[in-house]
């Protein structure tokens, strides 16, 4: 039986859904076409009736796992927008968020996969970042010393690290330490950028 435009494009947006989910779980190489296609309720040969590749994927779900981990973002600064760095410094360097393999970062999760794939993989990945970075501007301040981006690429890199490290070790009192002392350095480097823009302060 034949499926129907709206349906195919339906069944398409779920795969890239459930990918982008599966592969922040197991990587982009730790899981076969086949189990992402059950995941997604289809048949593995439906695949190539919806994408060009399994590369074609990795880009199209990363988009995705990127725009959903933005649109979280986004939400948690909402819900305290008297200091929306804080929020999102506090849900990102949590526990939960640590243990939430399938729907936490793509960037903790997927980075190191990302900088062995090719450049469609790279620019779903560059996407994101760079949202992210706009973000971080928005609540910091502008750039330092005429260099795009300088004072969140370094929250960015502190908060990245942080739960990277921090899910990679057994131990869990060193796992939180990781998150207690990136949340103490963001929180340092923010009031210190505030300060400086208001020497009232």
């Amino acid at each position: 039986m034949r499926v129907s435009r709206a349906q195919a494009e339906e069944n398409r947006q779920t795969v890239i859904d459930v990918a982008s989910r599966l592969f922040r779980r197991h990587g982009f190489d730790g899981i076969g076409l086949k189990d992402l296609m059950a995941g997604a309720g289809l048949t593995q040969g439906a695949f190539y009736k919806q994408f060009e590749s399994k590369d074609d994927l990795v880009a199209q779900a990363s988009r995705r796992a990127l725009e959903d981990a933005l649109d979280h973002w986004s939400a948690v600064a909402a819900s305290r927008p008297d200091n929306p760095l804080s929020a999102v410094v506090d849900f990102y360097l949590s526990e939960g968020h640590c243990a939430e393999r399938s729907d936490g970062c793509p960037v903790v999760a997927l980075g190191s996969d990302a900088a062995r794939h090719g450049p469609h993989v790279k620019e779903s990945f560059q996407a994101g970042i760079q949202e992210y970075l706009d973000l971080l501007d928005s609540w910091i301040g502008g750039p330092e010393d005429g260099q795009p981006h300088s004072r969140s690429m370094a929250i960015l890199s502190t908060m990245v690290g942080a739960v990277l490290l921090a899910r990679a070790v057994n131990n869990e009192q060193m796992s939180t330490q990781f998150l207690e002392a990136a949340a103490k350095s963001v929180m340092a480097q923010a009031a210190a950028t505030a300060a400086k823009a208001d020497p009232r302060q």
